[in-house]
Parts: C-alpha cells; structure tokens; sequence
C-alpha cells in the first residue's frame, strides 16, 4: 500500500512540475463564433453575438491573478488553476461574472482552444453569452 502511495505521489509530482514550466505569461483571445440569450417574458430567446478579442496579461499562477486587456483599458482578473485548463475570472462592482476558460494548447494548431461566457442583467433581465474561439500565447 505504501508503495502505492509512492508511485502515485510521484507521478503526480512529475506531471504537475513539468506542467507549469510552460504556462504562457500573456495571451490573445480571439472568439469569433459566440450567441446571447435574453429572458424576457418567461423565457430565454437566442442571437448570435458579435465577434469579441482581448489580451490576458501579467498571469501569475503563484499569485492566481492576470490583468485583461481592452481597448477600454485593463481589468484585474482572478486565476483559477484546473486540470488541463486555467480559468479566469472577472467579477465587477455591479456583480456581473465573466469567465474565460483556456485549456491546453493543441499542438496540432498551435492555440489554445478558449471559452468565454458573460453572465450580468439588465434592467432587471438576465443576459447569458457564450463564445467560443482560441488564444494564442504573446511575447
């Protein structure tokens, strides 16, 4: 039993540092396919979303924060580490939560395959959207 621990204890040791050595320290996001949904009435109704780009900046997986970067300006981010993906957070004053979830980077193309939702109401109606789309890592 001991020796099972050990092995395990290990393997999960190795797979863990060599994981992090190569976290990116700043990213693009691009997402070009994304849909809303607005309740209104009683129930949800869909459109598609406009096309939506921004940079995350400054990761620091010790400190679990990142700056985001808009053409408004830059945000703070907080930094959820999980297996085989990263997310961050971004929860404004007004409580609205947007999420950004990159996962591994698929070598095969060469990004990061990337999801981003928005959740927030407005003027009292609740508005969900979704994107999907990939990030790739900057200098």
């Amino acid at each position: 039993m001991l020796a099972r621990l050990t092995v395990a204890f290990l393997f999960v040791s190795v797979v863990l540092s060599t994981g992090h050595a190569a976290e990116p320290k700043s990213l693009t996001c691009k997402f070009a396919n994304g849909v809303t949904q607005v309740y209104n009435k009683g129930r949800f109704t869909s459109a598609n979303a406009a096309p939506l780009a921004f940079g995350i900046a400054s990761i620091d997986q010790a400190a679990q924060t990142a700056d985001l970067k808009t053409e408004a300006g830059t945000g703070s981010l907080r930094l959820v580490q999980a297996v085989n993906a990263t997310h961050f957070l971004e929860v404004a004053i007004e409580g609205a939560l947007f999420i950004t979830t990159v996962f591994d980077k698929d070598d095969a193309k060469g990004a990061y395959p990337a999801v981003h939702s928005r959740h927030f109401a407005l003027l009292g109606q609740p508005i969900v959207t979704y994107y999907q789309g990939f990030c790739e890592e900057t200098p």
